[in-house]
């Protein structure tokens, strides 16, 4: 899933939270959710993926070691 599919995702399901729905719809499919909780966790899922990728592989670190002579 890219980015911008994850942040449509996120919208919609923000929308519904703030409207007080609990059914959202994307892509030609319609999920519920039962709980206002089941939702919120759904939002987190699509948020800590979305941080995933901006964050692309991380920072490599290579330790570098010198011995003083």
């Amino acid at each position: 899933m890219t980015i911008e599919e994850l942040k449509l995702r996120h919208s919609a399901l923000l929308a519904a939270r703030y409207s007080g729905t609990r059914s959202v719809s994307y892509d030609g499919k319609t999920v519920n959710y039962g709980t206002d909780a089941e939702l919120a966790a759904a939002i987190g899922d699509v948020e800590r993926r979305i941080a995933k990728l901006e964050r692309g592989a991380g920072r490599v670190l290579r330790p570098n070691a010198v011995k003083d002579l």
